[in-house]
């Protein structure tokens, strides 16, 4: 990948200020489709930056109103990650997506002679997998993650969360009494919990959205595409001999990336 980071970045910045409620940042982060704001002091000047997964940290879900009450007034200032990670737009891709890798990073706040000027993350890489790679490279099967987090339908939304933070897991695939896969709760699906106090008593199934699937054979330039297309960071592979029985596993866009950034990668030529 000879690209300069510059080239594969998102230009601008979508920032929320250091005193936005945990409320409002869940809203915005909804509105423009986006895992994360940049948090801004009074002058501009970027602080910090929170993401959706930061949120699932809190005690939105908490069934004790004071807990409850705390997240309600609690700020973007307060929950942010500070510094931001940064890169140079003139780097090259190569060196943030081995840097996204090595040290867990989802995405890069990228300047400019000092200046913020974009953000590069993990949706930026798939993109341009997605428009170079040839159909040839290696399948799905040769990257996808075999291991799942999974729950059934009736597992309460507060145990999805706990489970998802102490995994370290965005999302969780549910599946029926029979194995077989009804649907995903991500991050996203737990956003919508922010501001809804019922959603505590919800389950799985009252959650979830519908799985979307590929072929273990599949390009990753076809994950790419399928991902691109649907906003999706995530597919659940199965098995297309046995489509109802359990996933073989799961294929995100930061599996892609990762294989992109690993050593005698095609992508580092």
């Amino acid at each position: 990948m000879k690209e300069l980071v510059r080239e594969l970045m998102h230009p601008g910045l979508i920032t929320c200020r250091t005193d936005t409620t945990l409320g409002q940042v869940a809203l915005i982060l909804t509105q423009q489709h986006v895992h994360a704001l940049i948090v801004t002091d009074r002058d501009s000047r970027p602080v910090g930056i929170l993401s959706d997964f930061d949120l699932l940290a809190g005690e939105w879900l908490s069934t004790d109103a004071s807990s409850l009450d705390a997240m309600r007034k609690m700020t973007a200032g307060e929950m942010m990650t500070s510094p931001v990670d940064t890169i140079d737009a003139g780097e090259e891709a190569c060196a943030a997506a081995e840097r996204m890798r090595r040290d867990g990073f989802h995405r890069l706040l990228v300047t400019e002679r000092g200046k913020a000027v974009g953000v590069v993350s993990i949706s930026d890489f798939v993109a341009s997998l997605a428009a170079q790679a040839p159909s040839q490279r290696e399948k799905v099967a040769d990257v996808m993650s075999r291991a799942i987090l999974a729950c059934r339908e009736e597992t309460p939304v507060p145990a999805i969360a706990r489970t998802m933070t102490e995994a370290h897991f965005r999302s969780v695939i549910v599946l029926d009494a029979a194995g077989r896969t009804k649907g995903v709760v991500s991050g996203w699906d737990l956003l919508a919990c922010c501001e809804d106090e019922s959603c505590a008593g919800k389950t799985a199934s009252q959650i979830m959205h519908a799985p979307l699937t590929i072929r273990p054979d599949a390009t990753l330039r076809e994950a790419a595409d399928r991902m691109i297309e649907h906003h999706y960071h995530r597919l659940v592979v199965i098995d297309p001999e046995r489509p109802e029985s359990v996933p073989l596993g799961v294929i995100s866009s930061y599996d892609i990336v990762n294989e992109m950034a690993r050593p005698g990668s095609p992508w580092l030529a």
